[in-house]
């Protein structure tokens, strides 16, 4: 059983179609990296998922049950936008009356569990106005994650934080999904970040699904190039873009040979034309530049 399936799901707003025709499925135990422009229909989708806002058509079932199902919909935990905390009061009071809201049983010994999960334990005590933006972030998911719901709906949680606050959040994601038993839907234009921890992309576009993929298919369709450095660079670049299909230079300044070759190939066909190669070596394109080249139509 998936976590979520989504079906021909639409959103109107007056005359602009924010959502059309999108399909989407988040199986159990994922983190289901949900990715697109700004204005693509993310937020959106995931407002409708949470029930936030109305449908305007398609289907939304949460593991094989409508969403609008009250059993389904008490297995959520959901941090949109901003966590709803008051400044002035401390990390554990603010928990305990979200607790209080939702009818938590043993409260105070929940709220201690959660806070544990986001690595803010040692912080209970702070005023949240005096959180900084990784911590407050983690509140949000710390509320998320009170009443143990198995789907969690987080939209750029991984915004303004620092490296530090990037990699305690990676420890999270990877924490809360360890049993198999919860999944994760993140939204975020940090890609190299959230390459780090996804199990699965859904990457929309005009509120249209372009694309879903496992970590493994990324993988397999990111491209393999030989990057290089020589003497000279332009007359490299010349040589190289009459002999192969596609040559590029990157930001950093080396030079991407694309096509199915290999380093000694390439060192070997610049020798016989009188370049020295001074530095050689392979790679392959992250999410980032999948993502980039699939927006641009490339293959």
């Amino acid at each position: 059983m998936n976590a979520v399936e989504i079906k021909n799901l639409s959103k109107n707003f007056g005359p602009k179609q924010a959502v059309c025709g999108l399909n989407m499925t988040v199986p159990m135990g994922a983190i289901y990296g949900f990715i697109g422009e700004n204005g693509s229909g993310k937020s959106t989708t995931e407002k409708m998922i949470c029930g936030l806002i109305p449908t305007s058509g398609g289907s939304i079932k949460l593991y094989g049950k409508d969403y609008t199902d009250e059993s389904v919909r008490a297995r959520m935990g959901v941090l949109i936008e901003a966590p709803g905390c008051f400044p002035g009061l401390t990390v554990f009071d603010n928990m305990m009356l979200q607790a209080s809201n939702l009818s938590i049983p043993h409260a105070e010994q929940e709220v201690i569990k959660v806070l544990k999960t986001v690595r803010m334990e040692g912080a209970a005590s702070n005023k949240y106005k005096n959180c900084s933006l990784g911590m407050k972030q983690r509140v949000g998911i710390a509320m998320a994650l009170l009443g143990n719901p198995t789907l969690l709906v987080l939209d750029e949680p991984l915004n303004g934080l620092d490296a530090d606050g990037m990699r305690i959040m990676r420890e999270v994601f990877l924490d809360i999904i360890k049993d198999g038993k919860r999944s994760i839907i993140v939204s975020s234009h940090l890609l190299g970040e959230l390459q780090k921890v996804a199990t699965h992309y859904g990457i929309i576009r005009h509120g249209k699904m372009i694309v879903e993929m496992t970590a493994d298919e990324l993988d397999a369709s990111c491209r393999t190039y030989v990057a290089l450095q020589s003497a000279e660079m332009n007359r490299t670049k010349m040589l190289l873009g009459c002999h192969y299909s596609r040559v590029e230079e990157d930001e950093a300044g080396y030079i991407r040979v694309y096509d199915l070759t290999t380093p000694e190939e390439i060192v070997t066909y610049l020798y016989e034309n009188g370049i020295c190669v001074t530095e050689v070596g392979t790679d392959k394109i992250g999410l980032e530049e999948y993502y980039i080249d699939l927006m641009k139509g490339g293959k």
